[in-house]
């Protein structure tokens, strides 16, 4: 399949960070005018970032936060406090910028780009990309969610967006989405590539009440019987009980990756789409930050088995990349900190008792 093809070309390109620029970045971090490591996880960020770039004078000038949009065939399965057509209304409130991301992306001086890569409504407007691979996947608790060609298309759609952005100057990309019942089907890919049952994993998202929270778990629990066999390919998990927006998140963490331009993971849909990256080749996960713990039930134990730290922890739980716009504040900083702090030696500070 070309599109496959196109896909594992892109990902075998992905090599590890710079790691003499990592050094460089500690070395140059000790002789700042303060304690050693005294900065924590602004120190981390700024190794991490500089490395990625492979460039001790990078810049974080140019923010992109890419919200991807669309809807899940498990929603008939009454998973979800709202109905479907929520995320066509969504598309709508994006572009009259009406919704948090639009605010959040403004404060951080952020470009807001938002994709319709599988909505099954149609809203027409400049401000929103039409890459619509269908219109909705399928209900995964009785078929897959989507063909595995269907689903590479919206990884390759998601690593087109990413590729525009970083051609247009992008030095950080931000995830992010849209999508009733996708906490569902993120949570089956967890449920899955993590081996967790479904009670460890999923959570009320859009505030679900108790009722519809063992409808939930009992339809991730299925999924996990169902589909588990295929936890060796991350793709075919994608396939079937992820949705286009998941993947597209996917693709852009790997077109990010293979350019060297760090990413920064909003919550718990975005993070499914990352672990799906990282199972497909685990140097991804050096080239992301994880924004956020959210509210959402279970995001610590994925984080904590996935191994990352997340960089703020304020009981988010709303998505559309909320979380990763706040997140960039912290990595800026980091930039400013490393960048412009004076040394023990040009501030004339001494190091000795």
């Amino acid at each position: 399949m070309k599109i496959t093809e196109n896909l594992m070309e892109i990902i075998n390109k992905i090599s590890p960070p710079n790691k003499e620029i990592a050094s460089s970045a500690q070395q140059k971090l000790n002789n700042l005018t303060k304690p050693r490591g005294s900065l924590g996880i602004l120190e981390e960020c700024a190794i991490k970032y500089l490395s990625i770039r492979g460039n001790m004078n990078a810049k974080l000038e140019n923010t992109y936060i890419l919200t991807f949009a669309g809807d899940h065939g498990v929603a008939e399965e009454g998973v979800s406090a709202f109905p479907q057509e929520v995320t066509t209304q969504m598309l709508k409130n994006f572009a009259n910028g009406g919704a948090a991301i639009n605010v959040l992306s403004k404060h951080a001086n952020a470009k807001l780009k938002v994709i319709d890569v599988g909505v099954a409504g149609d809203y027409n407007h400049p401000s929103i990309i039409k890459n619509k691979i269908a219109k909705g996947t399928a209900n995964f608790a009785k078929t897959p969610a989507m063909t595995q060609e269907d689903c590479c298309r919206a990884i390759m759609a998601g690593a087109k967006i990413a590729e525009e952005c970083i051609n247009e100057g992008a030095d950080l990309i931000c995830t992010g989405d849209m999508g009733i019942a996708n906490t569902t089907s993120s949570a089956a890919i967890y449920s899955i590539l993590l081996d967790l049952p479904a009670e460890e994993i999923v959570g009320r998202g859009t505030g679900i009440d108790d009722q519809r929270l063992r409808k939930k778990i009992e339809i991730v629990n299925l999924a996990r019987e169902k589909y588990s066999k295929l936890k060796s390919d991350p793709l075919a998990v994608m396939a079937a009980v992820g949705g286009f927006e998941i993947a597209a998140i996917c693709g852009a963490i790997i077109q990010s990756a293979e350019r060297k331009i760090p990413i920064m993971i909003d919550g718990f849909i975005s993070g499914a789409a990352a672990l799906t990256a990282i199972k497909l080749k685990n140097e991804i996960l050096d080239y992301c930050f994880f924004s956020h713990l959210s509210a959402e039930n279970g995001h610590s134990k994925a984080l904590k088995l996935m191994g990352v730290k997340p960089l703020l922890s304020l009981d988010l739980r709303l998505g559309e990349g909320t979380g990763a716009a706040l997140a960039i504040h912290i990595v800026s900083a980091s930039i400013k900190i490393i960048n412009q702090m004076a040394t023990f030696s040009s501030a004339n500070v001494s190091t000795e008792i």
